[in-house]
Parts: C-alpha cells; sequence; structure tokens
C-alpha cells in the first residue's frame, strides 16, 4: 500500500506596509539617456562621486576664459552628472559670473541678499542669521515661467565640520516611480508659487510687493530635459503647490509621495565642501539641499544663476 503524504498547508499571517510610501529595495540607475555617446574628455579629468549624479572636474581653472572647446566639454559633463564640482577655485565675483554666462543671461533675485552685484546671491549664515532656503529639498525659482537653467555656487567660508550640500537625479526619480504613478503624472500640471517657501522666514509684509511680479505658474510634473531628451520628475517641496484640476486632497497625497522621491540615497550625491569650490548644477535635472547643523559656526557661499527656459 502507497502512503501519500500531504504537507501541511503554510499560513502566514496578515500584514502590510502602508501605502503612498518610498519603496525600499534596488533601483534602476541611468546617468544618461538610452543611446546617449559617451566619449572620453580630452581637456580634463572626470572623477565620479556618485553612480548617476556629480563629478569633480580636475585640470581646469576658472579664472582663465573658456575656450569654445572647453566649454563645450564641461557642458557635456553637465549634462551626463548633472552637478560638477570644481576644487580650490577661489574665484572673485567678477570671474564667477564670467563663467556662468558661458550659459546664458544671469538672473537677479529681489528676495534674497544681494552680494557685490544684483545678479549674485550672498548666503552669509551664522549666529541669529536668517534661514533661507536650508533642510529643505528643492529647485531653485520654479515659481518663475523660465525657471533657472541652472547656478554656480561658491563657498567663501566653511564651518570646521557640517555645512555639506546634497543634490539628487530627478531623472532617476522619475525612473524609478511605479507605472501607475508615471499613468498619473504623465501631462499632467502643476502650479509653483514663491510663498510657501519665502514664507518658511519671511512674513507678509515683506512678500506682499511681490506678488504682482511672481504670479503663480503652471509647469508640466514630468519635464523634458532639452537637450537630452530625458524625462524628469519637475515638482517640489518648496514652490510647488498643488496638481492643476485634481482634488486638493488626492493632490496633496500624490505630490507628497512625488517629494519624498529626493530623499532616496540611490539618486544622491552629497559634496563636502573647503573654501574656494565651486559647485556648476543643472537646476532643470535636479534638486538640491543645503545642510544647516554647523550651529553658530559662519558658512559664506555666493551663487549666480543662469535664466532657464520654459518647460515643455
Amino acid at each position: 500500500m502507497t502512503v501519500t503524504s500531504t504537507a501541511p498547508t503554510v499560513i502566514l499571517r496578515e500584514a502590510r506596509i502602508p501605502g503612498d510610501g518610498i519603496y525600499e529595495g534596488r533601483r534602476v540607475l541611468h546617468r544618461v539617456p538610452e543611446g546617449w555617446e559617451e566619449r572620453p574628455y580630452e581637456l580634463f579629468e572626470v572623477e565620479p562621486q556618485a553612480r548617476t549624479i556629480g563629478a569633480e572636474i580636475r585640470g581646469v581653472d576658472l579664472s582663465r576664459p573658456l575656450g569654445p572647446g572647453l566649454r563645450a566639454e564641461l557642458h557635456r559633463a553637465l549634462l551626463e552628472w548633472k552637478v560638477l564640482f570644481f576644487r580650490a577655485q577661489h574665484l572673485a565675483p567678477d570671474r564667477q559670473r564670467a563663467f556662468a554666462r558661458h550659459w546664458g543671461e544671469l538672473e537677479t533675485n529681489p528676495l534674497l541678499a544681494a552680494g557685490s552685484s544684483e545678479d549674485v546671491v550672498r548666503f552669509d549664515k551664522g549666529s541669529g542669521s536668517t534661514p533661507t532656503f536650508e533642510n529643505v529639498w528643492h529647485a531653485d525659482v520654479t515659481f518663475r515661467e523660465r525657471p533657472a537653467l541652472g547656478a554656480v555656487l561658491q563657498l567663501r567660508e566653511v564651518p570646521p565640520a557640517g555645512g555639506d550640500t546634497l543634490w539628487a537625479d530627478m531623472a532617476a526619480a522619475y525612473d524609478n516611480l511605479p507605472q501607475d504613478v508615471k499613468g498619473r503624472i504623465d501631462g499632467a500640471r502643476a502650479v509653483h508659487d514663491f510663498i510657501p517657501g519665502f514664507a518658511r522666514f519671511y512674513g507678509p509684509e515683506r512678500l506682499a510687493p511681490h506678488q504682482e511680479r511672481f504670479p503663480p505658474v503652471e509647469h508640466p510634473v514630468v519635464r523634458t530635459h532639452p537637450d537630452t531628451g530625458r524625462r524628469m520628475l519637475f515638482v517640489n517641496a518648496s514652490f510647488t503647490t498643488r496638481i492643476t484640476g485634481m482634488p486638493r486632497e488626492e493632490s496633496d497625497r500624490l505630490l507628497r509621495y512625488l517629494f519624498q522621491q529626493a530623499h532616496i540615497p540611490e539618486y544622491q550625491v552629497r559634496f563636502r565642501w573647503q573654501p574656494g569650490d565651486v559647485a556648476f548644477w543643472d537646476n532643470r535635472a535636479t534638486q538640491h539641499y543645503a545642510v544647516n547643523d554647523y550651529g553658530t559656526h559662519r558658512r559664506v557661499a555666493e551663487r549666480v544663476a543662469i535664466a532657464g527656459d520654459r518647460p515643455f
């Protein structure tokens, strides 16, 4: 007689992780678009700082004028790495502005403290200083009809510890969204407004005079990069207030989920500053986060921003 044994049925108790959070697991990380032709750099060395974003450029003196060949190679590096780091440049403000002008006209920002000229923003942080865009992920001036193409930031004075800056690759963030989320946001538009971001540290009397100059604007939730063709998540926690045509509760819930994507370490690079260091980033493709963890120590930075185009 044959005896057939039946294995007992294994039953797991019901358990689930709450939805709408950041998925923790393996991610697909593409630094450049599919079909992109990668070539060696001939005029400088590139030292990657992370998988998809951030590279240190060695062998370039930014205080000297850029020839067409060098400018072209740096532009290609910017598209491929999204943020470039240059150590110990110690640029005078006019040279910092001259370097940035190779990529377009410079912006002014009446809401932030000016440096030596109106197109230089100066961040002088220390004991008793007014906080600005620190400890929050954001892209610069998305409340403009034409947000900045990019920015060039130099640290003049660095605290003994802390004060790092992080950047996140928003193409990688989009690539890894679930397909159902992509389906909800592809073709969607969102409202951006300067007030929520600046209201974190300015009162109504400071903001009200700028309301007519900077009315709310709409941008695509998913932006296409004009040079690479990559699709990128283009909402941020400082300026994006709602998704157009969506009920408020649904919009708030979806935006909170999309804002969280910048927090994923695989999409990030973190830079530890030294005096005279320069960072040049593509504002269309990234968000950044300035870490205010240096207490009463002083941190002085100057930034110039390059005017951009209308997102599509």
